[in-house]
């Protein structure tokens, strides 16, 4: 019996002396790799601050871009104002050319209504040479008409002066011929063979010829014979349903006037 226990002894303490280092050999190989453990676990703790700087960087890029973005849209937003006021100032300037336009228009009409006036004038100044016959034959009438129509047959004597201010005088203007009456007591205090007075030179009036004798004012209708100055002495009188002036140097000649209130 003793031999056998001694030989399990034997093999115990062997097992001992082989597991012994086996298992010193472990602790020392997981006390060397604690170390790498650590090493390796120590990276991935400092890569945290990085990764946050760099979101901290990403977000103030971020920052950046969106006030970027809202400069870009204030400076829209600016330039829009400014082509919106730009529009208005070129609608206004369109505004003010189209009424400058009409105003050119308008005053082209007035002045062709002008030329037209003053072509019209002129043409009853020219008119056929007949009328100035007609005068002429009822100056050249015997002297008993010239008494009827209270002339004489003498001829004003006109001074060098008296000719040069007629020939100076503007061409008239002529109006229509109107319906105006003069009161029948004005008329014969005034008016009528027995008054006569000197025009003296026409005025312009509304821009028509005008004179002005007995508290009245009178427009020309027929033209002014040559033959008479308005310095003459003449009358007025109304005849065949109308007012005439009558020169008492030229008998049988007539120009009809109007009345102008």
């Amino acid at each position: 019996m003793k031999p056998v226990q001694l030989m399990s002894a034997g093999v115990l303490l062997l097992l001992l002396g082989t597991v012994a280092p086996t298992v010193a050999q472990e602790r020392h190989e997981q006390e060397a790799q604690a170390p790498k453990q650590e090493q390796q676990a120590k990276p991935e703790k400092e890569a945290k601050p990085e990764k946050q700087q760099k979101t901290q960087q990403q977000q103030v890029k971020g920052q950046e871009k969106q006030q970027r973005d809202q400069q870009q849209q204030v400076k829209d937003q600016e330039k829009q104002q400014k082509d919106q006021q730009q529009q208005v100032k070129g609608q206004e300037k369109q505004q003010r050319d189209q009424q400058q336009q009409v105003k050119g228009q308008e005053k082209q009409q007035r002045d062709q209504q002008q030329q037209v006036k003053g072509e019209q004038n002129q043409q009853r100044v020219s008119q056929p040479q007949v009328k100035g016959e007609q005068n002429q034959q009822r100056v050249s009438q015997p002297q008993t008409m010239g008494r009827q129509e209270g002339g004489s047959s003498q001829r004003p004597q006109r001074s060098t002066q008296d000719e040069a201010r007629q020939r100076s005088e503007p061409a008239l203007r002529y109006s229509a011929r109107g319906t105006g009456r003069i009161p029948d007591d004005r008329f014969r205090s005034n008016f009528g063979q027995g008054h006569s007075f000197r025009i003296g030179s026409p005025r312009m009036v509304d821009g028509y010829s005008r004179f002005q004798y007995g508290g009245f004012w009178f427009g020309f209708v027929d033209p002014w014979p040559e033959d008479w100055y308005y310095t003459d002495d003449v009358y007025i009188d109304y005849v065949d349903g109308g007012y005439y002036m009558f020169n008492p140097y030229y008998p049988g000649v007539r120009i009809a006037i109007s009345v102008v209130f």
